[in-house]
């Protein structure tokens, strides 16, 4: 019989097979230049956010999971970004893709985002844009076009997404 530890890896990465399979099975999703997809998604303090309410920011939606190592080490850097870059027109948006947000509580207790966070718990955002891992991020411009997607996440990354928004906000 298994430990109780070793039941909760087994679910965790039944999880994650079961968000990624389908997903990389031939799901083409959206793709950069492509519309963003629209959707309201209850936030986590209820409140509903709209990819429609965000028009004319640039959003940077951040594909997550508890269960995802990397998402710990890239939460607080995505947190930073929000911070410098909010004034001006930009947003992150966390979008948890998992089926009960419980364990998402949990970790935000211990990874705390001024950002929002909405819980999309059938995973349909996330297959609309075809993401096949965690983290993934799509980054949308002000015109509510798909212009940069990035998975997974490695340190150094957060350049990257940095260097991204900073050229859609030159935009007009």
């Amino acid at each position: 019989m298994a430990k109780p530890h070793s039941r909760n890896l087994l679910a965790h990465l039944a999880c994650a097979l079961l968000i990624a399979l389908p997903l990389t099975a031939g799901a083409a999703g959206l793709k950069v230049g492509d519309p963003a997809a629209d959707f309201t998604l209850k936030s986590r303090n209820g409140e509903p956010v709209s990819m429609a309410g965000l028009k004319g920011q640039v959003v940077l939606i951040n594909f997550w999971a508890s269960w995802c190592g990397p998402c710990r080490q890239e939460f607080p850097l995505l947190d930073t970004i929000h911070k410098k870059y909010k004034k001006l027109g930009f947003t992150v948006i966390g979008l948890n893709v998992e089926p009960d947000s419980k364990d998402a509580e949990a970790f935000l207790k211990q990874n705390p985002v001024s950002f929002p966070i909405v819980y999309d718990p059938n995973d349909d955002l996330s297959k609309r844009y075809g993401i096949g891992g965690m983290p993934s991020v799509a980054l949308v411009d002000r015109k509510g076009i798909v212009r940069w997607m990035h998975k997974s996440y490695n340190a150094g990354d957060e350049n990257e997404y940095m260097d991204q928004v900073r050229s859609l906000l030159a935009e007009k």
